[in-house]
């Protein structure tokens, strides 16, 4: 045989089988998702439209929200199913339904996948994981919607794709979904914080529980209390008369003092008093999702974003030649949201000498800087009264207060504590806080030996100390833990 004949043969040979696979897949029932997915869109599998659109994956439940909205609205008593397989996570819909359709028969009509998704500090919702529904577009005409959690390839993340003979169609669909995302948001009006959690697989958003405290319970010097009340939290009550008079509403409150001081615990009285508020709260190197943070702001407002030890990444670019990159972001993010925003942002910093001067004096970004000192004779007389609520007291205040110049909120915290935890170990009535176990106390934590913990306190010397110095601490410690993003949200702490 030639090479002609060769040739002959062998394209005789592939239309032969080219035609029998044809025949094949003619004679072929479709696949049981497929049949359901054409049957349902009244169009053949080539003729089908995809339309999808990812989120992060911590938009599930409101993802989930949106397709729940829509479906009561368009499709009342649409039933899920899903698709089985060990790839399916792999591609997309319409990918697993083309191979379907060609034969593979590595997918197949399977169970909903669910998942649970938080919608709060200790409640939950049920998302689908990976599912479709046949629904309806706003027009009428037929579609599919598929809920998946998509693993693939960078972060974690959830995407909804709309199948649909019309275009049209399917982006209607989805971008009604996307709007009653927004209209059933569960992160409206919530407090939010941003960092790395272990909490059902959530990898950047959790929730806090909002602070129950009162304003007795905030002790700064006289009238500081309500001039960052008039700034955070009038500005927002009056937000619709200011916006008459062509007034900016975006705000930036610097407050910065020494660690202990009460920097945090004022911030908390905020979020507690700003019921109807979303606060996103950012902690150290958390401010690196400062850009998913203004986004929520902008979206949710009134919103009030704080940033806490705002210094671990605003430090003046003089210090690094090369510039601080978590600096930019942060400044960008500030300046992305428009001025007549209702959003506020609430930094606190150990070391206002070392920020950023664009970031601290430029209008627009920071508009008041408050001071929280350490508290003077009358402030450490309150915080005394504060710590010991809850025991009748029996102890000489004024002494207590003439030894504890230069002590902090935390100090008096701890204070307390300790007192109390003797009174326990001696046996005596914990209802009753005496002289004999107050002053033992104290003397112990005023001793030199004691000195470091005075310093994580915030506070300064002992008694011990003739020269009246603060003893040397790593700058971690008297910057309140600037080697660590680590917060513990107390009465007291920063």
């Amino acid at each position: 045989m030639d090479s002609s004949d060769a040739r002959h043969l062998a394209r005789e040979l592939r239309d032969l089988l080219s035609s029998a696979n044809q025949r094949l897949r003619e004679e072929r029932p479709d696949a049981p998702v497929v049949s359901r997915v054409t049957g349902h869109l009244g169009c053949p599998l080539t003729e089908v439209i995809s339309v999808s659109e990812t989120f992060p994956r911590w938009e599930h439940a409101n993802l989930q929200r949106g397709v729940d909205a829509y479906l009561a609205r368009y499709s009342p008593g649409a039933e899920w199913f899903g698709i089985s397989g060990e790839s399916r996570h792999g591609y997309d819909y319409a990918d697993m339904l083309t191979m379907m359709s060609r034969g593979w028969d590595r997918f197949d009509l399977g169970a909903v996948g669910y998942a649970t998704a938080a919608i709060g500090p200790r409640d939950t919702m049920e998302v689908v994981s990976a599912g479709l529904v046949c629904a309806h577009a706003p027009d009428g005409t037929p579609l599919v919607i598929g809920l998946r959690t998509w693993l693939e390839h960078g972060p974690p993340q959830c995407r909804i794709e709309v199948l649909a003979a019309s275009r049209d169609g399917a982006r209607a669909a989805r971008d009604e979904i996307t709007r009653l995302m927004h209209e059933h948001d569960v992160f409206r009006g919530r407090i939010l914080s941003f960092a790395w959690t272990e909490h059902r697989g959530n990898e950047l958003l959790s929730f806090l529980p909002r602070p129950q405290i009162a304003a007795d319970e905030v002790v700064l010097p006289a009238g500081l209390l309500g001039v960052v009340e008039r700034h955070v939290i009038e500005v927002g009550e009056l937000a619709a008369r200011l916006r008459a008079h062509g007034r900016h509403l975006k705000r930036g409150l610097l407050l910065h003092g020494p660690p202990g001081s009460g920097k945090t615990h004022t911030v908390r009285y905020l979020m507690g008093r700003m019921t109807g508020c979303t606060v996103i709260v950012l902690t150290g190197m958390a401010i690196r999702h400062i850009e998913q943070a203004a986004a929520l702001a902008r979206r949710l407002q009134p919103a009030m974003v704080v940033l806490e030890d705002v210094d671990l990444v605003a430090m003046d670019r003089s210090f690094n030649p090369e510039g601080n990159p978590l600096l930019f972001m942060l400044l960008d993010a500030m300046d992305g949201v428009g001025s007549d925003a209702d959003v506020a942002f609430v930094l606190t910093t150990n070391r206002a000498d070392v920020l950023e001067r664009a970031l601290a004096d430029r209008p627009g970004r920071i508009d008041l800087a408050v001071e929280i000192p350490k508290p003077d004779t009358a402030g450490r007389a309150a915080l005394l009264r504060l710590y010991s609520r809850g025991q009748r007291p029996a102890f000489d205040a004024d002494a207590i207060v003439s030894r504890t110049e230069g002590a902090t909120a935390s100090f008096f915290k701890e204070l307390l504590r300790r007192a109390v935890l003797r009174t326990i170990m001696a046996g005596d009535d914990a209802s009753v806080l005496t002289d004999a176990h107050l002053t033992a106390a104290l003397s112990e934590m005023l001793a030199e030996r004691q000195a470091l913990t005075r310093a994580l306190l915030g506070s300064g010397p002992g008694e011990g100390d003739p020269a009246r110095e603060t003893p040397h601490v790593p700058m971690a410690a008297r910057a309140g833990g600037h080697g660590s993003s680590f917060v513990v949200y107390g009465e007291a702490d920063d």
